[in-house]
């Protein structure tokens, strides 16, 4: 593959992945709302809003795939979420679909799947469960993923993506994070794998306490390298503890799940599936 979008360029994942696959394409188009500065060898950047889809569009000439990194990453108002992850989102693959791109990796999250409870084993198959505006928008687009990639042809790797970070931080991570080269082996798959049409996978590294059943990703050839577990010890040792009468300690998402909940939290044990 020649030529890379990778959107949201400036963010932390964005960065971290622009480091991860330095030298790995012939150029990694970079994209973001905010100016890079330190532009470098085999790289390009286009300033652009992924909301003005005449910007993207531009963005998208002579792309081979496309990591598409931009949009809003936490839970806001839906005017916020709307803007960014459902139109930023079709504008996106509009502009994929007009330029002959065929490969995209889209960032979902386990917020699509957040109000199951942590005693259930999720998969990639699951019943959408979100918890709250973020994770609706992320299942929205696994839905266009999906369509795009049956009536166009466009191949999608979607990324339930638990934490990306340096560490997990706290005993919820422990079970959901993902480390900066793991993800960026998940981006590799999803990019250059000759069988990609519509596949989800969880974004997680070998996690001993994971709430996932990752079967596709190890099916794709998923080998992750780093383990939540080795951190473990230090992250428990400063873990405050959970308050049972709130639903988020009960649940995959966490805080988003508590943020505007009312009543029963006994009532998540209700949802058929």
């Amino acid at each position: 593959m020649k030529t890379v979008l990778l959107t949201g360029a400036a963010g932390s994942i964005g960065s971290a992945l622009r480091r991860e696959l330095k030298g790995v394409y012939g150029e990694l188009r970079l994209a973001d709302i905010k100016a890079i500065n330190d532009v470098g060898p085999g790289e390009s950047f286009h300033r652009l809003d992924i909301a003005d889809a005449g910007a993207i569009n531009a963005a998208m000439k002579g792309v081979d795939g496309v990591i598409h990194m931009a949009g809003q990453s936490i839970e806001a108002d839906w005017d916020t979420v709307h803007r960014q992850n459902i139109v930023g989102l079709y504008n996106l693959y509009e502009a994929a679909r007009s330029a002959g791109v065929k490969r995209i990796i889209y960032p979902s999250s386990n917020h699509a799947v957040g109000f199951y409870p942590r005693n259930r084993r999720v998969g990639a198959r699951t019943v959408f469960r979100p918890d709250g505006r973020y994770g609706i928008s992320k299942a929205f687009g696994e839905l266009v993923a999906a369509m795009y990639a049956d009536k166009y042809g466009i191949g999608s790797l979607c990324i339930r993506i638990g934490n990306a970070n340096d560490k997990p931080i706290d005993k919820r991570r422990l079970s959901i994070w993902i480390s900066w080269r793991d993800l960026a082996q998940l981006v590799r798959i999803g990019l250059d794998h000759p069988e990609i049409h519509f596949e989800i996978v969880y974004g997680v590294s070998d996690n001993e306490r994971s709430w996932f059943d990752n079967a596709t990703a190890y099916q794709l050839g998923y080998r992750p390298q780093d383990r939540a577990e080795d951190y473990a010890v230090e992250v428990l040792a400063k873990e405050a503890p959970e308050d049972p009468d709130k639903v988020g300690p009960r649940v995959i998402g966490g805080a988003f799940a508590d943020e505007e909940y009312v009543g029963d939290p006994d009532r998540i044990e209700k949802f058929r599936y």
